[in-house]
């Protein structure tokens, strides 16, 4: 039972309580390079779930044999094979989706809530825990990539995945999309009103 308990705390946690963006304010620089759009949002959201739970498994069942100094480098490669899957993945599937990501399907292997999982996590705990974990810090991930898409994507196109959403007749009395939501720096905004309603929710967040 006790188990249980942590491996539902181990997948939920990072949901809100613990979320990896919000909470400990870590892979913030994909807000701002892949959300303009909701769609390559939840691409990248599903692309860091499958690295970040597949590379927590073969980490932790490679834990033993790591040597200590070069763990690092390790990490590094498990992480970086599983991007390049990745990435060929969505060049035979989603071609377009993978140029809009472009060079940030590659920039996964530098992602520090990866690293931070592998070192913190991975390196202590055996494989299940560690796919749950991964699971429970890329969904964490991804819940803020697409909230943040579907603010600046409605908002600022009028569009959600490419359909239009707010009806033509809105436009012809004079309603103009926001054109400042589809630039970069109205993501770092838009995480901060998610950051300031979390924490007004949680009140235990607000001393940290």
């Amino acid at each position: 039972m006790a188990e249980k308990q942590t491996n539902k705390s181990v997948i939920f946690n990072p949901l809100s309580k613990d979320n990896p963006v919000i909470v400990q304010i870590l892979g913030i620089c994909s807000s701002l390079a892949v959300t303009a759009k909701l769609e390559p949002a939840i691409v990248m959201g599903i692309s860091v779930i499958a690295v970040l739970a597949f590379s927590n498994v073969i980490i932790s069942l490679l834990r033993n044999t790591i040597p200590t100094n070069i763990r690092i480098i390790v990490q590094l490669v498990v992480v970086a094979g599983l991007v390049v899957v990745v990435n060929q993945l969505l060049l035979a599937y989603a071609y377009d989706v993978a140029k809009q990501l472009s060079v940030f399907i590659g920039l996964i292997i530098t992602n520090c809530i990866l690293m931070g999982r592998l070192e913190a996590f991975a390196m202590a705990n055996r494989p299940w825990p560690s796919f749950l974990d991964g699971i429970g810090n890329g969904l964490g991930y991804a819940l803020i990539l697409v909230i943040v898409g579907f603010f600046r994507e409605l908002l600022g196109s009028g569009t959600l995945l490419g359909f239009q959403v707010i009806p033509q007749w809105c436009y012809e009395h004079g309603y103009v999309n926001n054109g400042l939501m589809i630039l970069p720096p109205m993501a770092l905004i838009v995480v901060a009103c998610i950051i300031w309603v979390h924490r007004s929710i949680n009140k235990d967040l607000q001393e940290q």
